[in-house]
C-alpha cells in the first residue's frame, strides 16, 4: 500500500471518528430535551437509555462474524449514515414507539460503527508501524466537544430537536460519504491484508482467557467516564456545593483535557511504551478520582475532574492497539469482542454511583472507580505485546507470555 493511500486512510478514518464525536455528544447532551419531547417518565428513562449500549453490544458481535465476509471498511460506510439518520429520527417523531425504534436504531448502528472504526484503526496502526490510534480518539474527542457546543447552542435559542439536529446531518452525512471513499486498511506483517473477507477470523484463535485483562481494563475504563459524564455536575452542586451554572463545566473541561491528553498520547506511547503510558494514566486518573472524593470545595473537585480526563483518555485507545497487538491475525475478532466491554462499563458505572451514593455517600462512591482505575496497574504487561512478526501461533504464544 503506497504511503499516499495510507495518508488518505488515516485522514478519512480520523474524519469519521469526529463526526461519530459530533452526532453521539448531540443525542446525550439533549436528553432532557427528548424525554420532554416523547413524555418518557423518569421511571422508563433508565429502560431507553439502557437499551443503547445492549443494542450496541449485540451489533459489535453481530459485527465480528459480518467481517469475516465484509471488510470492515463497507460496514463502517453504511452504518455512519444509519447513525446519523437515526439522530434525525429521534429529533423528528412524536411518539413514544418512534422514540425507542429510533434508538433502538442509533444503538444497533452504534455499536457496528465503534467496532468497524477501532478494527480500521487498529489495522492503520499496524501498517503505520507506530502509535497512531490516540490521534483518532482525539479526533473523536473534538468531534464531542462540537457536538455539545451544538447542543447548547439548541438549547440555549430553545430550538427544536429537529432544527438543532438537521445542520449538522446536513453537512457531516455528505462528508462522511464522500470521505469514505478513501478508507484504507493495512496488513499483517506476514502480508496477509487485514481486511480483505474471510482473512481474518476464519481459522484464527481469539482465547478470551488472554483478552480477558483487555476486556476488564475497558470496563474499568468506561466506569470511570461514564461516572464523570453522569455525575459530575450533580456531585459539583449537592456535594461542593456549587451553582447550577458551574455545576456545567466539569464535564467540559474533562472532554477538553481528553483532547489534549489524546493529541499528545501518541507521541509518549512512541518515546516510553503502551505499558508505561497506561500505568501513567492509571495513576493520574486514580489521583483524579481521589481529589474529587475529598474535596474541599469546588474548585478542588474541578481540578480532580481535570486530571481524570488526563489520566482516563490514554487508556481505551491503547486497549483497542494491545488486542490488535496481540492477535495480529485476528485483530477485528479481538477488537468487536473487546468493544463489548465499552457498554459493559457504560451500562455498570452511572447505577453503581447512584447506588452507592444513595446508600453510603456520593463521596465514598467515588472511591469505588478509582480502585477499579488503580487496578488497571495489574493488567498493564498485557499492553507490551509486540506486532505480529511472526506466524499466527507463534505470535499467540508470545502474547500469552505477555498477558
Amino acid at each position: 500500500m503506497t504511503d499516499a493511500r495510507l495518508r488518505y486512510g488515516r485522514a478519512s478514518l480520523a474524519l469519521s471518528f469526529l463526526v461519530q464525536g459530533v452526532t453521539f455528544a448531540l443525542l446525550v447532551t439533549r436528553i432532557p430535551a427528548i424525554q420532554d419531547r416523547y413524555g418518557i417518565s423518569d421511571g422508563l428513562l433508565p429502560v431507553f437509555l439502557a437499551a443503547v449500549p445492549v443494542l450496541a453490544g449485540a451489533a459489535s458481535v453481530a459485527t465480528e462474524k459480518v467481517v469475516a465476509r465484509v471488510r470492515p471498511g463497507i460496514v463502517l460506510r453504511w452504518a455512519q449514515p444509519v447513525v446519523m439518520l437515526a439522530l434525525l429520527a429521534v429529533g423528528a417523531g412524536s411518539e413514544l414507539w418512534q422514540a425507542a425504534f429510533a434508538l433502538g436504531v442509533f444503538g444497533l448502528a452504534v455499536g457496528a460503527l465503534d467496532a468497524s472504526m477501532n478494527m480500521m484503526g487498529v489495522s492503520l496502526q499496524r501498517a503505520y508501524g507506530r502509535s497512531i490510534m490516540l490521534g483518532f480518539h482525539a479526533a473523536y474527542s473534538l468531534g464531542g466537544i462540537a457536538g455539545a457546543s451544538l447542543a447548547w447552542a439548541g438549547a440555549h435559542w430553545d430550538l427544536s430537536l429537529l432544527v438543532s439536529y438537521l445542520p449538522a446531518v446536513a453537512v457531516l452525512l455528505p462528508a462522511a460519504l464522500i470521505g469514505s471513499r478513501w478508507y484504507a486498511e493495512g496488513k499483517t506483517d506476514g502480508g496477509v491484508p487485514g481486511a480483505e473477507p474471510g482473512a481474518q477470523g476464519q481459522g484464527a484463535s481469539v482465547p478470551f482467557k488472554l483478552l480477558m485483562p483487555l476486556c476488564l481494563v475497558m470496563a474499568f475504563a468506561y466506569i470511570g467516564d461514564s461516572t464523570v459524564s453522569n455525575w459530575s455536575a450533580k456531585y459539583l452542586q449537592d456535594v461542593l456545593g456549587s451553582s447550577e451554572q458551574l455545576a456545567t463545566v466539569p464535564y467540559n473541561v474533562y472532554m477538553v483535557t481528553t483532547l489534549l491528553g489524546r493529541a499528545v498520547g501518541d507521541l509518549g506511547v512512541r518515546r516510553f511504551g503502551a505499558v508505561a503510558v497506561v500505568r501513567g494514566g492509571s495513576v493520574v486518573a486514580a489521583l483524579g478520582f481521589a481529589v474529587v472524593a475529598v474535596a474541599p470545595g469546588a474548585w478542588w473537585g474541578m481540578l480532580g475532574f481535570t486530571l481524570l480526563g488526563l489520566g482516563l483518555c490514554v487508556i481505551v485507545p491503547q486497549t483497542f492497539a494491545a488486542a490488535g497487538r496481540m492477535f495480529p491475525g485476528a485483530s477485528d475478532v479481538a477488537v468487536a469482542r473487546l468493544n463489548v466491554f465499552n457498554y459493559v462499563g457504560f451500562l455498570v458505572g452511572s447505577p453503581l454511583v447512584g447506588a452507592l451514593g444513595d446508600a453510603w455517600s456520593y463521596r465514598g462512591a467515588m472511591l469505588v472507580p478509582m480502585v477499579l482505575v488503580l487496578a488497571t496497574l495489574v493488567y498493564a504487561r498485557s499492553f507490551g505485546a509486540e506486532p505480529a512478526r511472526y506466524g499466527g501461533g507463534h505470535e499467540r504464544a508470545r502474547a500469552a507470555d505477555v498477558g
